[in-house]
């Protein structure tokens, strides 16, 4: 069996949804793809598809192998142009995933001019926040915020990320700007959470740590929420750094307490560390790392 063969096959079958459309795309008899594909599911031991008479979807072990196939071919097409000398653009389609406000603000203006950069690669970005496994669920580059637990991945660090107050221009006139951590029980406070949820923001006083309990007016559950409502004059709010970086810059905010921040929490982007890295995946790396870096130095922090 020609193995390299089998998973173009199978990644065709994925692709078209289901045997016979994939055999009018390659040309080939019915007959000729459903033996391949049972030929390749008795080498491996496992079924790879599930098929009804009018589609074909992938088992679990299927689409962790359709995965890794394109990996593979990937890879022997990237070795292969080296071995023949050919110098082409970074090719395929790629899997990235960061925090939802942290990849809108950031990631997807550079994602958009990476695409003009290099046409011949796809991009699906996946924004959650939420841990992602990047084996698990076939993730080729991920952007972390914090520190990071120790494993096989590589991190490459763009930057550092704060907490920070912040409020409107207009609150703070008819206010007054906190001095110290302690006069935000003066100050009408918005925080994100639950509705009964307890809430203490975290400072740094004179190198100790110190806890302020807040007692907030408004509570929402989202970031972009808060924002909103701290634009609006509704009081003072406290968010990551990145996520005011243009309400700051567009003097719709302004921050407050700065001197008391705790430290801050790296931000990188991490990969499986894979040898090769696949030429793609180098690519994103090198046009992501300088333009984060310089994006998050001009963040409050």
């Amino acid at each position: 069996m020609d193995r390299l063969r089998a998973m173009s096959l199978l990644i065709a079958v994925a692709e078209a949804g289901n045997l016979s459309a994939a055999a009018r795309r390659l040309g080939m008899p019915l007959s000729t793809v459903h033996r391949q594909i049972g030929d390749l599911e008795t080498h491996l031991g496992s079924r790879l598809l599930n098929r009804t008479t009018r589609h074909t979807e992938l088992t679990e072990a299927g689409a962790a192998y359709v995965a890794a196939c394109r990996r593979i071919l990937e890879q022997v097409d990237d070795a292969e142009r080296a071995v023949r000398g050919e110098y082409a653009a970074p090719r395929g389609s790629l899997v990235m995933t960061a925090p939802i406000v942290f990849g809108r603000v950031h990631v997807v203006p550079l994602i958009t001019d990476f695409m003009r950069v290099y046409p011949e690669i796809d991009i699906r970005l996946m924004l959650v926040d939420r841990l992602v496994h990047l084996m698990d669920e076939h993730v080729d580059i991920a952007l972390r915020i914090g520190a990071l637990a120790d494993s096989a991945m590589v991190a490459v660090p763009v930057g550092r990320i704060g907490r920070v107050c912040c409020a409107s221009p207009t609150y703070l006139a008819a206010s007054g700007r906190p001095g110290h951590p302690r006069d935000l029980a003066e100050h009408q406070c918005i925080a994100m959470g639950a509705p009964n949820e307890r809430h203490a923001w975290g400072f740094n006083d004179a190198g100790q740590g110190v806890t302020e309990a807040i007692a907030p007016r408004l509570t929402i559950t989202t970031a972009e929420g808060v924002i909103a409502a701290a634009e609006q004059g509704s009081g003072i709010a406290r968010v990551l750094s990145y996520q005011i970086a243009d309400a700051v810059a567009a003097r719709r905010l302004e921050t407050v307490l700065e001197s008391f921040e705790p430290p801050t929490w790296p931000a990188s982007l991490i990969h499986t560390g894979q040898t090769p890295i696949p030429q793609k995946t180098r690519a994103l790396i090198d046009f992501l790392k300088p333009r984060l870096r310089e994006r998050l130095r001009a963040s409050p922090t």
